[in-house]
C-alpha cells in the first residue's frame, strides 16, 4: 500500500468515525444527561478510542454543542418543509394553521434522540456552558418563530391577519400550539392521544385568531 493510498483510506474513514461518535454522543447525552455522560462511555458506544474522539472534537463541550446544533438544524429543516407545505398558499386560514400545528407537533416523534437531548438541556441548564446554550438557542428555539414570521407577514399582507410585529405573532402562535404540546408531552417522551393534541392545537389556533384575526366581512 502506498502512502497516498493509506492517506486516502484515513480520509475516507474520518467522516464515518465522526458520525459514529456524534450518534453515540447524542444517545448517551440524551439517556445519561450532560454531566453523567463521559467521553469514555461515548467512545465505547461509538466503537472508537477516546483519542479518536479528540481527533474530531476538542472536548466534551464541543461534542455536546456539535450534536445539539446538528439535531436542531435537522428539526429546523423538517419544520421549514412543513411550513412551506401548509402556509405558502392559504385556502382556509383556520384549517391551514391547524393542519400546520398538527403536523409540526407530530414531527417531534421523528427525532426522538434530539428531543431527548433537549430534555437534557432543560434539566441540566446550569451545568451546560452558557456559550453552548446560546449557540443552540440561536439555531433551534429562537429560529423557529423567526422562520414562521415571514409566512405570517405574507398572510397579513393578504388582509387575513392583523399583525404589527410578525416575529411576536409567530412566537405567540408557537406558545399556543407546539410549545403547549411539547411541555405536556415532555418533547414526545409521554405522547398524548391524537384527539387531545388536536384539541390543544385547535384551541391554540382559535386563541391566536382571536388575537390577530380579521373579522369576516359582512
Amino acid at each position: 500500500m502506498t502512502a497516498g493510498t493509506a492517506a486516502g483510506d484515513v480520509r475516507r474513514g474520518m467522516p464515518e468515525k465522526r458520525a459514529a461518535i456524534a450518534n453515540a454522543a447524542r444517545v448517551l447525552f440524551g439517556r445519561e444527561g450532560y454531566s453523567r455522560a463521559s467521553l469514555d462511555a461515548i467512545a465505547v458506544e461509538a466503537g472508537v478510542s477516546k483519542r479518536t474522539i479528540y481527533n474530531h472534537f476538542a472536548d466534551k463541550d464541543e461534542l455536546f454543542q456539535s450534536v445539539a446544533i446538528e439535531g436542531a438544524r435537522q428539526v429546523t429543516e423538517a419544520v421549514a418543509a412543513i411550513m412551506e407545505r401548509h402556509l405558502r398558499k392559504i385556502v382556509d386560514l383556520r384549517e391551514d394553521l391547524t393542519a400546520f400545528g398538527m403536523e409540526r407537533a407530530a414531527a417531534v416523534t421523528e427525532f426522538p434522540d434530539h428531543f431527548a437531548l433537549v430534555r437534557t438541556i432543560e434539566a441540566e441548564v446550569s451545568w451546560i456552558p452558557p456559550a453552548v446554550l446560546e449557540v443552540w438557542r440561536e439555531v433551534g428555539p429562537l429560529s423557529s418563530h423567526l422562520r414562521l414570521a415571514p409566512y405570517l407577514r405574507r398572510i397579513a399582507e393578504r388582509g387575513l391577519l392583523a399583525i404589527d410585529d410578525a416575529e411576536q405573532a409567530a412566537n405567540h402562535f408557537n406558545l399556543l400550539t407546539i410549545t403547549d404540546v411539547n411541555q405536556r408531552t415532555f418533547y414526545g417522551a409521554l405522547p398524548l392521544p391524537e384527539p387531545e393534541v388536536t384539541a390543544i392545537v385547535s384551541s391554540g389556533v382559535h386563541t391566536f385568531l382571536r388575537l390577530y384575526g380579521v373579522p369576516a366581512a359582512g
